[in-house]
Protein backbone atom coordinates (compact mmCIF):
# COMPACT_ATOMS: atom_id res chain seq x y z
CA UNK A 1 0.00 0.00 0.00
CA UNK A 2 1.39 3.39 -1.03
CA UNK A 3 1.01 6.30 1.37
CA UNK A 4 -0.07 9.66 0.02
CA UNK A 5 2.62 12.22 0.88
CA UNK A 6 1.57 15.03 3.19
CA UNK A 7 0.78 18.36 1.59
CA UNK A 8 4.00 20.42 1.87
CA UNK A 9 1.86 23.58 2.03
CA UNK A 10 -0.19 22.42 5.04
CA UNK A 11 1.36 25.02 7.36
CA UNK A 12 1.23 27.87 4.85
CA UNK A 13 -0.70 30.83 6.24
CA UNK A 14 0.32 33.54 3.74
CA UNK A 15 1.51 33.80 0.14
CA UNK A 16 3.72 36.49 -1.35
CA UNK A 17 3.74 37.40 -5.04
CA UNK A 18 6.48 34.86 -5.83
CA UNK A 19 4.41 31.98 -4.44
CA UNK A 20 1.23 33.29 -6.08
CA UNK A 21 2.99 33.24 -9.46
CA UNK A 22 4.05 29.64 -8.87
CA UNK A 23 0.37 28.73 -8.44
CA UNK A 24 -1.61 30.78 -10.95
CA UNK A 25 -0.56 31.56 -14.53
CA UNK A 26 -1.73 35.20 -14.56
CA UNK A 27 0.82 37.92 -15.26
CA UNK A 28 0.77 41.66 -15.87
CA UNK A 29 -1.52 43.22 -16.94
CA UNK A 30 -3.98 40.54 -15.79
CA UNK A 31 -2.63 39.66 -12.33
CA UNK A 32 -4.96 41.23 -9.75
CA UNK A 33 -3.57 39.68 -6.58
CA UNK A 34 -0.54 41.11 -4.75
CA UNK A 35 -0.46 38.83 -1.70
CA UNK A 36 -2.58 36.48 0.38
CA UNK A 37 -2.63 37.49 4.04
CA UNK A 38 -4.70 34.66 5.47
CA UNK A 39 -4.98 31.07 4.32
CA UNK A 40 -6.97 28.21 5.82
CA UNK A 41 -6.38 25.39 3.34
CA UNK A 42 -9.59 24.14 1.78
CA UNK A 43 -11.67 26.67 3.70
CA UNK A 44 -10.89 30.36 3.12
CA UNK A 45 -8.34 32.95 2.10
CA UNK A 46 -7.96 36.73 2.23
CA UNK A 47 -6.04 38.31 -0.62
CA UNK A 48 -4.93 41.89 -1.24
CA UNK A 49 -4.94 43.97 -4.41
CA UNK A 50 -3.29 47.39 -4.11
CA UNK A 51 -5.09 49.56 -6.65
CA UNK A 52 -2.79 52.13 -8.27
CA UNK A 53 -3.21 54.75 -10.98
CA UNK A 54 -0.71 52.75 -13.04
CA UNK A 55 -3.32 50.05 -13.81
CA UNK A 56 -3.73 49.90 -17.61
CA UNK A 57 -7.54 49.73 -17.43
CA UNK A 58 -7.73 53.24 -15.93
CA UNK A 59 -6.72 54.72 -19.30
CA UNK A 60 -10.20 53.96 -20.60
CA UNK A 61 -12.32 53.31 -17.48
CA UNK A 62 -12.93 56.22 -17.18
CA UNK A 63 -10.60 58.96 -18.49
CA UNK A 64 -10.44 61.64 -15.79
CA UNK A 65 -12.58 59.59 -13.38
CA UNK A 66 -10.69 56.31 -12.78
CA UNK A 67 -12.89 53.48 -11.47
CA UNK A 68 -11.83 49.81 -11.28
CA UNK A 69 -14.17 47.72 -13.46
CA UNK A 70 -16.45 45.49 -11.41
CA UNK A 71 -15.65 42.42 -13.49
CA UNK A 72 -11.97 42.84 -12.57
CA UNK A 73 -12.89 42.79 -8.88
CA UNK A 74 -14.65 39.47 -9.53
CA UNK A 75 -11.51 38.29 -11.34
CA UNK A 76 -9.38 39.32 -8.32
CA UNK A 77 -11.65 37.21 -6.08
CA UNK A 78 -11.28 34.30 -8.52
CA UNK A 79 -7.48 34.62 -8.49
CA UNK A 80 -7.55 34.56 -4.68
CA UNK A 81 -9.62 31.37 -4.77
CA UNK A 82 -7.25 29.85 -7.36
CA UNK A 83 -4.31 30.48 -5.02
CA UNK A 84 -6.25 28.82 -2.18
CA UNK A 85 -7.11 25.79 -4.32
CA UNK A 86 -3.55 25.53 -5.64
CA UNK A 87 -2.12 25.35 -2.13
CA UNK A 88 -4.90 23.06 -0.87
CA UNK A 89 -4.37 20.52 -3.68
CA UNK A 90 -0.56 20.94 -3.80
CA UNK A 91 -0.62 22.33 -7.34
CA UNK A 92 2.36 24.66 -6.86
CA UNK A 93 4.58 24.58 -9.98
CA UNK A 94 2.08 22.29 -11.74
CA UNK A 95 0.56 25.04 -13.92
CA UNK A 96 -3.13 24.63 -13.07
CA UNK A 97 -5.71 26.69 -14.90
CA UNK A 98 -8.93 27.64 -13.15
CA UNK A 99 -11.94 28.52 -15.30
CA UNK A 100 -15.13 30.29 -14.27
CA UNK A 101 -18.18 28.09 -14.66
CA UNK A 102 -20.75 30.34 -13.03
CA UNK A 103 -21.17 33.67 -11.21
CA UNK A 104 -24.32 34.22 -9.10
CA UNK A 105 -25.71 37.00 -6.97
CA UNK A 106 -23.06 39.50 -8.01
CA UNK A 107 -23.50 42.94 -6.50
CA UNK A 108 -21.36 46.05 -6.86
CA UNK A 109 -21.77 48.29 -3.83
CA UNK A 110 -18.87 50.76 -3.86
CA UNK A 111 -16.49 52.32 -6.37
CA UNK A 112 -12.87 51.22 -6.17
CA UNK A 113 -10.39 53.92 -7.17
CA UNK A 114 -6.62 54.45 -7.26
CA UNK A 115 -5.15 54.37 -3.75
CA UNK A 116 -7.68 51.83 -2.45
CA UNK A 117 -6.55 48.55 -0.91
CA UNK A 118 -8.95 45.83 -1.98
CA UNK A 119 -9.29 43.00 0.56
CA UNK A 120 -10.49 39.85 -1.18
CA UNK A 121 -12.10 37.23 1.05
CA UNK A 122 -13.14 33.91 -0.44
CA UNK A 123 -14.88 31.15 1.50
CA UNK A 124 -15.24 27.63 0.12
CA UNK A 125 -18.83 26.46 -0.11
CA UNK A 126 -17.96 23.22 -1.94
CA UNK A 127 -14.65 21.84 -3.06
CA UNK A 128 -12.09 19.09 -2.95
CA UNK A 129 -12.11 17.83 -6.53
CA UNK A 130 -12.02 19.61 -9.87
CA UNK A 131 -15.09 21.80 -9.29
CA UNK A 132 -15.17 24.33 -6.45
CA UNK A 133 -17.78 26.85 -5.32
CA UNK A 134 -16.96 30.03 -3.39
CA UNK A 135 -18.55 33.00 -1.71
CA UNK A 136 -16.40 36.05 -2.39
CA UNK A 137 -16.44 39.53 -0.88
CA UNK A 138 -14.17 42.41 -1.86
CA UNK A 139 -13.87 45.23 0.68
CA UNK A 140 -12.17 48.62 0.95
CA UNK A 141 -11.64 49.93 4.49
CA UNK A 142 -14.13 47.31 5.73
CA UNK A 143 -16.86 48.50 3.33
CA UNK A 144 -18.21 45.95 0.82
CA UNK A 145 -17.30 46.89 -2.76
CA UNK A 146 -18.33 43.66 -4.51
CA UNK A 147 -19.80 40.31 -3.55
CA UNK A 148 -20.67 37.19 -5.52
CA UNK A 149 -20.89 33.44 -5.45
CA UNK A 150 -18.90 31.73 -8.15
CA UNK A 151 -18.04 28.24 -9.35
CA UNK A 152 -14.76 27.32 -10.99
CA UNK A 153 -13.15 24.23 -12.51
CA UNK A 154 -9.49 23.30 -12.13
CA UNK A 155 -7.74 22.04 -15.26
CA UNK A 156 -4.13 20.88 -15.29
CA UNK A 157 -2.13 21.72 -18.40
CA UNK A 158 -0.18 19.09 -20.27
CA UNK A 159 -2.06 16.24 -18.56
CA UNK A 160 -0.39 16.90 -15.22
Amino acid sequence: MTETPANPWADTQTADIQLIQRIIPHRYPFLFLDRVEEIELGTRAVGVKNVTMNEPFFQGHFPGVPVMPGVLMIEALAQTSAALVGLTLDLVDKEPLVYFMNVDGCKFRRKVVPGDVLKLEVVTKRGGGRVWKFQGTARVDGEVATEAEFTAMIDLRNGR
